[in-house]
């Protein structure tokens, strides 16, 4: 989501944007890449299966080797995967070579493993062992699973503050996977969004980054910030993109922070993006035109990782805004669809996990009944059919896709479908009606969690004033309009915990002090949950268990 989005937002509320004051200069010596060692960039393993796992490193056999050089020998690199901590029980091993054809990265998906199991992974290279991380596989086909717990995260801009959230999340041991929603990196030069050099976090390199090296160079920044770097190290990653691994408010065509002119062509500036991130991510790439995938967990639960940014049309212009219910327009593609959609109808878990890049739920002023909006929109012209969208980004922007999709789930009985996204830099619950004019009296048939942003500049941020004060005159402002958004809160970033059991799902918002303050503590603010069958959020009566 865009500044100029927000800016957008906030005139259309009343609310002036003014200049972000200038935060403490705070030095961070830890948080600067590494100036030697083959294993700087640390480890990572992804997208866990019952009996595989994808481990990752990046490797700099000499000095000149460095991210997005090009330059540097080919070389051998061992890993081992051990049942225990000191690697006394191996249990697979092998080597991988590691060249500047991918950035000198190493990708291996591990097979041959036991589900539901916690193993622990290293390398070694040029004589040197990297640290060790942990992993753990999913439970097996159908397996009786009492809970899975899950951290979740969004939106972390290296110039905008410290990964503290990173740092407290990784402490926990209790994880089978961390949700990467999008946003894992920012495109920007250099204090062009966040403080940047003042709080010792300057942007590499210091301008957008726009070609293959400068991607590549802007990967191995973020996973050399030594909190990212533990959190990869102490459990999977699951990740799906969203705009920023790119370009701001990308499209299939395009992208809304690109310039054709100066920049190149789209598609080749896309491409490079895209290897990029399958270079430097843990993820799993049978095919590397598509990005969407599923994931299972037993009997409990399935996930479905979108990829919202691939497919889409155009984002609506603001004079056309009548233009975000045409049938011809689409955010997931048509292939994609079909996918989520016989996924979702098919699947036996109890729960349906969606990994949605951009909020589903509608945010409008004012929410019509449908019945009475399209008529009107009809006859005047003045508003679209389901009301006015204060970000076509989302999927309100969209709104034939996302009606084809909930009227799915309530013409297929499928209930416990969740939605988990990122993206908007705050903190949401809230029901998804099949009519959001007429609800509550029109059914519920999907949630939806939002979780906040680890760095990314929030609203109070934006305007420049003291967090909890005007921002909550726009929340109960949104929570008025649109009475299906049960939680809304947003200035504080941190990151989520999700448990999922038989009888519901359950997330707690965990806000870190302050982004600039290396420092910073957390705080459990919030937990809300949704019962199996209800399709509904509730407040959480107790806290999830450390």
């Amino acid at each position: 989501m865009s500044f100029l989005n927000r800016r957008r937002f906030l005139s259309a509320t009343g609310f002036t944007v003014v200049g972000v004051a200038s935060p403490l200069t705070v030095l961070h010596a830890g948080a600067a890449p590494g100036s030697d060692g083959v294993f700087r960039h640390g480890v990572a393993s992804g997208d866990p299966l019952p009996d595989a796992v994808v481990l990752w490193t990046r490797v700099t056999p000499v000095p000149e080797a460095q991210p997005g050089s090009g330059t540097g020998s080919t070389v051998s690199v061992r890993w081992e995967v051990a049942a225990d901590r000191e690697f006394r029980r191996v249990v697979r091993r092998g080597s991988a070579i590691a060249g500047r054809q991918a950035d000198h990265t190493v990708k291996v998906d591990v097979d041959g493993l036991d589900a539901a199991t916690t193993y622990w992974y290293r390398f070694v290279c040029e004589g040197r062992t990297s640290p060790v991380g942990r992993t753990r596989t999913a439970p097996a086909p159908g397996a009786a699973v009492s809970s899975l717990r899950f951290g979740v995260v969004s939106c972390a801009n290296y110039m905008a503050g410290f990964f503290s959230a990173y740092r407290h999340l990784a402490a926990r041991s209790d994880l089978d996977a961390v949700l990467h929603l999008g946003d894992y990196l920012y495109e920007y030069a250099d204090g062009e969004y966040g403080p940047g050099s003042e709080i010792g976090r300057a942007h590499d390199p210091d301008k957008e980054m726009v070609t293959l090296s400068d991607y590549r160079r802007r990967h191995a920044q973020y996973k050399a910030d030594p909190d990212l770097r533990a959190l990869h190290a102490a459990a999977p990653f699951i990740v799906t993109w969203d705009d920023h691994e790119s370009a701001n408010d990308a499209w299939s065509g395009g992208a809304e922070n690109h310039t054709p002119g100066t920049e190149g062509d789209w598609q080749d500036r896309r491409a490079a993006a895209r290897r990029a991130w399958g270079e430097w991510m843990p993820v799993r790439e049978p095919d590397p035109r598509r990005l969407y995938r599923r994931l299972s967990f037993g009997s409990l639960a399935d996930l479905s990782m979108l990829d919202l940014r691939s497919y889409r049309s155009k984002q609506v212009d603001d004079r056309d805004l009548d233009a975000v219910g045409d049938p011809a327009r689409t955010i997931t593609g048509d292939e994609q669809m079909r996918w989520l959609k016989d996924g979702l109808a098919t699947t036996r878990a109890r729960w349906k996990l969606v990994g949605n890049p951009v909020m589903i739920a509608p945010v409008l002023f004012p929410p019509l009944p449908e019945g009475i909006a399209r008529p009107l929109a009809d006859t005047t012209g003045l508003l679209p059919p389901e009301g006015v969208p204060y970000n076509v980004d989302q999927w309100d922007g969209y709104t034939a896709d996302r009606r084809e999709l909930l009227s799915h789930l309530h013409d297929n009985g499928i209930d416990d479908t969740v939605f988990l996204t990122g993206d908007i830099h705050s903190s949401w619950a809230a029901d998804l009606p099949l009519d959001a004019g007429t609800y509550p009296t029109a059914p519920s048939v999907a949630t939806e969690l939002v979780c906040t942003s680890v760095t990314s500049d929030n609203l109070d941020e934006i305007t420049g004033s003291e967090p909890r004060t005007t921002s909550i005159a726009v929340e109960e402002s949104i929570k008025a309009a649109n009475r299906h958004v049960k939680m809304l809160e947003f200035d504080s970033h941190g990151y989520s915990l999700l448990e999922v059991t038989p009888e519901r799902v359950q997330m707690d918002w965990v806000y870190i002090s302050d982004p600039v303050d290396p420092d910073a503590r957390p705080r459990r603010a919030a937990g809300w949950q949704v019962e199996a069958g209800s399709n509904r959020v509730t407040p959480a009566a107790t806290p999830l268990a450390d």
